[in-house]
């Protein structure tokens, strides 16, 4: 019934549209993701244009480092375009508290997502959702099939099988167990911390209790995962420490590592740059038969300015971003990169369609530190950056790590005082 719903829904807006725009309204896209120009001019647009021709789509991009400043600073002086790309959280959040995003709970269409993708886009108490979520990534394990075979191993499931076959890629000699360095830091929160920590706290349930101060980061659930990453050290290869982002994944590419701890964004540059044939695994788990979780972690949305010209031209587009027409485009020309709604996307690229079918198997959540959390200073984001680098290099005890992070969260969030 609610996909009969979302569909006359959006089979309304289109008929409205083709009365409403005899006179052409030309919508301006904000957006970071410069690199996604050709796909917006090409595929997507195309296809919106073709059922609403009435309505003319311009995507105009920032550079991404510079996407904040440049639109706060277009908002400020009233000449920003009419859609906002959305990053998750926060800042967002911020730009809706200030007037500059528009309330979109009443669109028909925002019945197409769960409350895990709105939340991203949302007030603290869920009463406004102000971007219409787009994709998100998924947090895994990339690996060389070819590695694997030579190696005679056989895809890791639990946390005793994934340390018994990075011991005997250490053995063997020939490749370096995983590809991952410390030298920028985020990367051990992000494919470490975040993407195995969940199997610990058990998701959402971990990530909540943490928000409403019934947890703790000094609880066994939050040390544990620093516990584990204490144990990667030896498998990252050598000089590891001094390894940036980009190393890691010329290291992998290039055929000289096994493992990539990897978030779903890497696919479409690793299809293109390895010459062999890739594999993903999820996070495993402790014991055989436990439930899995996975960070399938929101990350782009897209919402309304406030002052458009074009409110209605809008509406219409951002109705038909909820559709599976669009979902199917943009999930299969930016391959790990995820359609939210809840209709079903039949994805052609295999790596891509290995990490989406772990949403049937496991349960989902997203990164703990991104949501309520990181508003203060400490930043626990930014802090879970230093404490996972400590737990790989083995500076600080997991002990110390989650007491330090958990002290600082306690100097300015009030629930956990």
């Amino acid at each position: 019934m609610i996909r009969k719903t979302v569909a006359l829904a959006l089979a309304g807006t289109a008929l409205t549209s083709t009365i409403a725009f005899a006179e052409d309204a030309t919508l301006t896209i904000e957006s970071w993701r410069n690199d996604d120009l050709t796909l917006w001019q090409e595929k997507i647009i195309p296809a919106f244009e073709a059922k609403h021709p009435g309505i003319k789509v311009k995507f105009s991009p920032s550079a991404p480092a510079e996407y904040n400043a440049v639109l706060n600073s277009k908002l400020d002086a009233g000449s920003a375009g009419d859609l906002i790309t959305c990053r998750p959280f926060d800042a967002s959040l911020a730009l809706y508290d200030a007037g500059h995003l528009t309330d979109l709970s009443d669109l028909d269409a925002m019945s197409n997502f769960s409350d895990v993708a709105k939340s991203a886009w949302q007030t603290d108490d869920a009463s406004a959702t102000f971007c219409v979520p787009m994709a998100s990534v998924i947090h895994g394990f990339i690996y060389n099939k070819d590695a694997f075979t030579e190696l005679g191993l056989e895809v890791p499931k639990t946390e005793e099988e994934f340390f018994a076959a990075l011991d005997k890629i250490k053995e063997d000699g020939s490749y370096i167990p995983m590809a991952m360095g410390t030298n920028d830091q985020w990367e051990a929160a992000t494919m470490g911390y975040n993407n195995i920590g969940p199997n610990y706290w058990k998701g959402e349930e971990g990530r909540l209790a943490l928000i409403s101060g019934e947890q703790k980061l000094t609880d066994p659930q939050w040390v544990a995962p620093f516990e584990t990453l204490a144990k990667w050290g030896p498998y990252l290869g050598d000089g590891y420490e001094a390894q940036t982002y980009p190393d890691s994944q010329n290291i992998f590419t290039l055929g000289r590592a096994a493992i990539y701890p990897a978030g779903s964004w890497e696919i479409a540059g690793f299809n293109t740059q390895a010459d062999f044939e890739l594999g993903a695994f999820k996070p495993p788990v402790q014991n055989a038969g436990d439930t899995c979780y996975i960070s399938d972690h929101t990350d782009i949305g897209i919402g309304m300015n406030a002052k458009s010209e074009n409110p209605e031209a809008a509406r219409t587009f951002l109705a038909w971003v909820a559709s599976p027409e669009f979902a199917s485009i943009m999930g299969n020309a930016l391959p790990g990169f995820f359609p939210l709604s809840k209709e079903p996307v039949e994805l052609e690229d295999p790596l891509a369609k290995e990490f989406a079918s772990w949403r049937d198997e496991c349960e989902s959540t997203i990164r703990s530190t991104y949501h309520i959390l990181s508003r203060g200073t400490p930043n626990l984001e930014n802090e879970t950056w230093g404490a996972s680098v400590a737990a790989i290099k083995g500076t600080s005890s997991p002990e110390e790590l989650g007491a330090k992070l958990q002290d600082g969260l306690a100097t300015w969030y009030e629930p956990q005082k």
